[in-house]
């Protein structure tokens, strides 16, 4: 074999080394970061598997690692925060957007569900679709329900408001309130229009900045 056709094969095996490691990279930044979660042993595998079957749709191979990222943080944060959460609801996350489902003994569950994924860095809007079990603790739930349709209102019509940036749970006429906010401006409208409704007696508010750290 001549030295030219000696060279040419070379360059090829290498530029080929090249494509797989540009191929594997992502997958091995997944697993590295997964391996820093406590918890998350299992979660390697199945971010990568997951992360794999995404590329092949219409999202992409980089949103598909940024939602799988998110999906191991919050199994994490569930398991440290409420074990049975890991257990009884189930995270969908589609390009930022949180979806959760499922079903819970108490309202306080579900609240923590959605205030746990809000600390995420790259959620977007979380959905919280998760079932109360339990009813005992929940005395007027049409006056409850209706709260937060009003507050949701409120904020979709409020033009300096990005709606889709915060969440709403009303139990027994306390209002939680969960998100990110621009700046303080906006969380200090949310707020203002929470202690406005008629039903309301009091307001937690669980929003964070979006300058402040998130995971």
């Amino acid at each position: 074999m001549s030295s030219y056709s000696t060279q040419m094969t070379q360059n090829s095996r290498q530029a080929g080394r090249q494509i797989r490691m540009s191929v594997f990279l992502p997958f091995i930044a997944i697993a590295i970061m997964c391996s820093l979660l406590s918890g998350c042993v299992g979660a390697v595998v199945g971010v990568g598997t997951a992360a794999v079957a995404a590329s092949n749709t219409e999202k992409g191979l980089s949103t598909s690692v940024a939602d799988s990222v998110i999906f191991a943080k919050l199994h994490d944060k569930f398991v440290q925060n409420d074990a049975s959460l890991s257990t009884t609801v189930d995270v969908t996350v589609n390009d930022g957007s949180v979806l959760l489902t499922g079903k819970v003994k108490t309202p306080e569950e579900k609240i923590l569900a959605t205030k746990l994924s809000w600390e995420i860095r790259g959620v977007r809007e979380v959905i919280n679709e998760i079932q109360v079990t339990d009813k005992s603790s929940i005395k007027e739930i049409a006056k409850d329900m209706a709260a937060g349709a009003q507050l949701r209102g409120k904020l979709i019509a409020d033009g300096d408001v990005s709606s889709l940036n915060f969440s709403i749970d009303v139990v027994n006429g306390i209002v939680y309130l969960s998100g990110v906010a621009s700046d303080a401006e906006e969380m200090n409208r949310v707020v203002r229009h929470a202690r406005d409704l008629k039903f309301a007696k009091q307001v937690v508010n669980y929003i964070t900045l979006q300058t402040d750290q998130r995971d």
